[in-house]
């Protein structure tokens, strides 16, 4: 299991690489992770960004910021609390992670198009099942 794991692990690392090259050249390949939840779940307090990913409010900050300078997320002031800001993607960012997102599940189809959809359904449920541990 370990060895399946760091591989899968390294190949992530590399396609969240490729990825963010795609959505914007100066992305860190760390951020693409970020978009995806933003898409997901935005708009988002960088508080609950950080406790999200597990990684400090610092680190999550300058993540944050760096979408910003890149324009491919905007920040406002959450009307709840007018100390926090929420961030959401911009109409910019949306539009290149949408069509990256769109090209990274052809790639998916394609490399998984051999397997049932009950196997591919029951990967999924794994997945989710380790990541919520």
């Amino acid at each position: 299991m370990e060895r399946e794991l760091t591989v899968l692990f390294r190949r992530a690392r590399a396609v969240s690489g490729d990825l963010a090259r795609a959505v914007h050249p100066e992305l860190e390949p760390g951020a693409y992770g970020l978009l995806v939840r933003l898409a997901e779940a935005e708009p988002e307090r960088a508080t609950d960004l950080a406790a999200y990913f597990g990684v400090g409010k610092a680190t999550m900050s300058r993540q944050l910021r760096a979408l910003e300078l890149l324009g491919l997320v905007t920040r406002e002031q959450d009307p709840a609390d007018g100390r926090a800001y929420l961030m959401r993607l911009s109409d910019e960012g949306r539009a290149r992670f949408s069509r990256v997102r769109s090209a990274r599940r052809e790639r998916y189809l394609a490399q998984l198009g051999a397997w049932d959809h009950e196997e591919i359904a029951e990967l999924s449920r794994l997945l989710h099942k380790l990541n919520d541990l």
